[in-house]
Order: C-alpha cells, then structure tokens, then sequence
C-alpha cells in the first residue's frame, strides 16, 4: 500500500522541527510566517499550524512585538523536565514490567550492550540511540497510552534542550550502563512494582542531580551563575 501524501502542515512542521532540534536555528531565531509560507510554497495558514504545534511541544514561544521565535533552553527547565520525566517513567516502567516478554528483555539486554560498545568507541551520539531505544521499548509495553503520551511529550521537549544548547550535560555512560543492568534484573525476578518503580525512577535523578553538580563547577569556574 503507497504511504499517505504529507499534508502541507505536516511539511512544514517537520521541516521546522528538524530545523530547531538539529541546532540549524537556536534559541531565540525568529520564525516568520511569510518567509516559511513563501519557501515552501504555501499560504500562511498551514505554517501557522505548523507553528501552534511546535508551540505546544515546548519548541517555539510567542513573543510581543518580535512574533514566534525558537524557544530559549533554560538550565532551570532541564531541571524540571527531567524531575517530571523521572517520575512519570518511574511509574510507566512498573506498569510496563509485567507485559515484557523474554524477548523483549533480550532486546533490552542488547540495547545496553551497544551502549557498552559506544562507550568504549567514544561515540556519544551512538550511545543516546541505544539508551533512548532502550526506554522506547519499555514506553511501547506501558498499558497506559495517556501516560506514554505524556511522557513522550516531555521527552520531546528535553530533546530540544540537550540538542541546542546543553550540549555538554553531564555523560554518565558507566553509571547509566549499570543502572539499565540493575533494572533489568529487578524486571527478570519480577520484583515488586514499587522496587522498580524507585528504580527507574532513580535512573532519571541521577542525570538530574548530575546535571546540578556540572552547574555548581562551572558556577565556581565563573562560567555561569549558579542560580541560572
């Protein structure tokens, strides 16, 4: 069966979303309606479509006098972002745990090794592939969709962040590694769901309290302030 045209809003929007998360357009680029419209040989309105969307990912804000423009990436939001998304997969992990099949957790396994062996190639952006096929496969058991939704959507989001701007977020591949590993077997003896959900959960906070002690070094290195 042919795949379905694109839409001219789904064109759109993808182009421009690919524009923002590739760092091709940073925080604070303005995005003109006219200028998009014409590019893509379009009229305003599936551009302004387009941008609603992106608006509501968290991607694009509205500004007075100065229009849409690429959302800033506030260290204070990654924060919060990955408080939240800590908790909802916390849960999400426990209520997927029952439904993952032997093959799966030999997916999972596997996902985790090739993180292992991007690690050891130095390959950062190889090693996020596998880290993030390793939670989408989870995501993908979890019987609950309106909380699959939102945990997409707030990982969306952090996408943004560490794309544009926090590009030097602290790497905790042998932390993590072993983290997977531990929820894993947590998952294979069929632990309580509380014990798993701690552990997940934890997983997240770890790249979170991470992330405050690289803030606090380059606070004392004069780089930022420390409240940023």
């Amino acid at each position: 069966m042919p795949a379905a045209k694109q839409t001219k809003q789904e064109r759109v929007y993808q182009a421009i979303r690919e524009r923002i998360l590739s760092g091709q357009w940073g925080p604070g680029y303005r995005v003109v309606i006219d200028a998009l419209a014409e590019e893509f040989e379009v009229s305003a309105l599936p551009v302004r479509e387009a941008i609603r969307r992106l608006e509501a990912e968290g991607l694009v804000i509205y500004r007075p006098n100065a229009g849409a423009q690429v959302a800033p990436a506030e260290p204070g939001l990654f924060d919060e972002e990955m408080t939240v998304l800590a908790v909802l997969e916390g849960y999400a992990t426990a209520l997927a745990a029952p439904e993952l099949s032997k093959t799966d957790l030999r997916a999972l396994k596997g996902f985790t090794q090739e993180m292992v062996g991007a690690m050891e190639a130095m390959d950062s952006l190889a090693f996020g592939r596998h880290n993030q096929a390793f939670h989408n496969l989870i995501y993908e058991r979890c019987p609950n969709a309106t909380l699959v939704a939102s945990l997409r959507d707030v990982a969306r989001r952090l996408d943004a962040i560490r794309r544009t701007v926090f590009v030097q977020i602290p790497y905790r591949g042998s932390q993590s590694v072993a983290e997977h590993r531990e929820l894993i077997r947590l998952i294979e003896k069929r632990a309580p769901a509380g014990d798993i959900e701690a552990a997940a959960r934890a997983h997240k906070l770890h790249t979170v309290e991470s992330f405050r002690a690289w803030q606090r070094e380059r606070a004392e290195a004069g780089d930022v302030p420390a409240s940023a």
